[in-house]
């Protein structure tokens, strides 16, 4: 009987550092992904999203104000990811907004906003998954305390105005398909 115990407890032990494991960053949750060919996917794009992706896979100073003042001088509606490198779930939806901003990324802003996290952890974390968009650094979770969010991640959509329209709190549960329907309902609608 007490082997039985002590098979259970080993087995469990085993799957606990799985699954933390898989959460943590290992490449089947974001990092290491193939990514699209950005440079042939955005080509063309118009000029101030041109801008916005010239600086791609950056960390940029500044937090909330910096980030508010870029997506309120876009003149495009902007999807901000509020992510960190230690956020499993963020790395979950990290290929699903690689990709979507390779399709959208000529109609539709993307920014990411690296929060409660280290600026070298993210920047190595962006080396293993890099975007075609910056991300600003927001160490102090200034700019996802300003949405009212508990948890990472979160995501915030604006019209072209700079406007807030639409806040998604957590994890996108099939990130892919869901981010894309919210950008044709929240931003993309009667456009």
């Amino acid at each position: 009987m007490r082997r039985r115990i002590k098979l259970a407890l080993a087995l469990s032990a085993a799957l606990a550092l799985t699954v933390i494991a898989v959460g943590c960053g290992s490449s089947s949750s974001g990092g290491g992904s193939t990514h699209p060919d950005y440079k042939k996917a955005l080509a063309g794009a118009p000029a101030p999203l041109a801008k916005l992706y010239s600086e791609a896979n950056q960390l940029l100073p500044g937090g909330k104000d910096a980030l508010e003042k870029r997506v309120a001088a876009l003149g495009y509606p902007a999807v901000v990811n509020v992510w960190a490198s230690w956020c499993g779930p963020c790395r979950y939806e990290f290929p699903a907004f690689q990709n979507v901003a390779a399709k959208w990324g000529k109609r539709v802003g993307f920014i990411g906003v690296n929060s409660e996290d280290s600026e070298s952890n993210a920047a190595e974390f962006l080396a293993e998954a890099p975007v075609p968009y910056p991300s600003y650094y927001d160490p102090d979770h200034q700019f996802a305390a300003s949405l009212k969010t508990e948890g990472l991640p979160d995501t915030a959509f604006y019209n072209a105005r700079g406007e807030l329209v639409y806040k998604k709190l957590g994890q996108y549960a099939h990130p892919e398909e869901e981010l894309e329907e919210d950008i044709r309902y929240y931003l993309m609608k009667g456009a």
